[in-house]
């Protein structure tokens, strides 16, 4: 059986940044030997293109609206609704993903804003 998606990773990777996505762990050993208690929210150093969103993303959203804040981001990793994440010490929130795994081997998430207005300035 032929396999049809396209390896965007290649591609992805020219456009990639690193961000902190946290995860809520099973208790663990941290790297530095420190015991991480379960449900205790680890930084993950990932990569991935995150993009402002397009007129269209803005326009047909389907988890509500959405603001020039909201980022779209690109990644082979795997992100979970609600999850938080950092990029240029902004905080956003996964809200939601568009399925292309048919077509291609990356995720694609709408992220949105989750900063504090009254703190920008």
């Amino acid at each position: 059986m032929m396999d049809n998606t396209f390896e965007f990773s290649d591609l992805l990777e020219e456009y990639s940044v690193p961000f902190v996505a946290y995860e809520k762990r099973d208790g663990d050993w941290a790297d530095n030997g420190d015991w991480v208690p379960t449900g205790k929210l680890v930084p993950i150093h990932l990569k991935g293109a995150i993009f402002p969103l397009t007129k269209d993303d803005l326009q047909y959203a389907e988890n509500g609206t959405y603001s020039v804040k909201d980022r779209k981001i690109y990644t082979t990793h795997v992100l979970e609704v609600g999850q938080r994440l950092q990029y240029k010490n902004i905080t956003y929130t996964i809200q939601g993903m568009e399925d292309y795994s048919d077509y291609m081997d990356i995720n694609v998430y709408y992220a949105r804003w989750a900063g504090d207005e009254s703190s920008s300035g």
